[in-house]
C-alpha cells in the first residue's frame, strides 16, 4: 500500500483540539485540506505526522506549544494608546488590527485586547494559541505523488492513475 513520502501532495481531514478538548479548528468548516509536503504550508510537526501514513489511516498527534504556535512571549503584551480607536467599542477578548512599523513599512498586526482603561488599552500580539499544547486528529484521504516520481511513467501519470497527460507510444507503459 502506498505511504506518504516527501514532496507528495496529500488530502486530509482533521480536527484541532486544545488540551481542554475544545475544538479550535476543523476541516469540517472549509472542507478537506490539500497540501504538498516540504513546502512549509503546515506546521512542521503536522507534516511529520503525515509522513508514512496510508490512505484512510487516522492518527492523533500531540504538539507541544513551542512546536505549535510558540510559547507566550510576555514582551508582546503592551499598553498602548486607545485614541486611534475612538468611537469603537473595545472590550477584553476582542481581536483588533493594529498598524505597526517594521523595516520602514506599515503592517496591520492582529492583537487581542486584554484590558481597556480611559485612554489606554493592554493588548497581546502573541498568536491566540501561543503557549497552548494542541492535538490534531488527522485522517489521510489521498496521496498524489509528483509526476517525476510516479513509478514507471514519464508522461504525466500520477500515482492516483490520472493519466490526462499521457501520450500514446511514449514507451513508458502507461498509455
Amino acid at each position: 500500500m502506498q505511504r506518504v513520502s516527501e514532496n507528495d501532495t496529500v488530502t486530509i481531514v482533521y480536527d484541532g483540539l486544545l488540551s481542554s478538548g475544545e475544538k479550535f479548528d476543523s476541516s469540517q468548516d472549509a472542507g478537506p485540506l490539500q497540501f504538498q509536503l516540504g513546502t512549509g504550508g503546515v506546521l512542521p510537526a503536522f507534516e511529520q505526522a503525515v509522513l508514512g501514513m496510508t490512505p484512510q489511516e487516522t492518527k492523533s498527534i500531540n504538539v507541544a506549544a513551542k512546536d505549535a504556535f510558540g510559547l507566550k512571549n510576555e514582551d508582546l503584551i503592551m499598553t498602548v494608546s486607545s485614541q486611534g480607536f475612538a468611537g469603537q467599542p473595545l472590550a477584553p477578548g476582542m481581536i483588533i488590527g493594529m498598524n505597526m512599523e517594521q523595516d520602514g513599512q506599515q503592517h496591520k498586526i492582529p492583537a487581542t485586547v486584554l484590558a481597556v482603561e480611559a485612554e489606554t488599552m493592554t493588548v497581546d500580539f502573541n498568536h491566540p494559541l501561543a503557549g497552548q499544547d494542541i492535538t490534531y486528529q488527522i485522517t489521510l484521504l489521498s496521496i498524489d505523488t509528483p509526476v517525476a516520481e510516479a513509478a514507471g511513467c514519464a508522461c504525466g501519470t500520477s500515482s492516483t492513475g490520472n493519466n490526462s497527460g499521457c501520450l500514446p507510444n511514449r514507451g513508458c507503459g502507461c498509455a
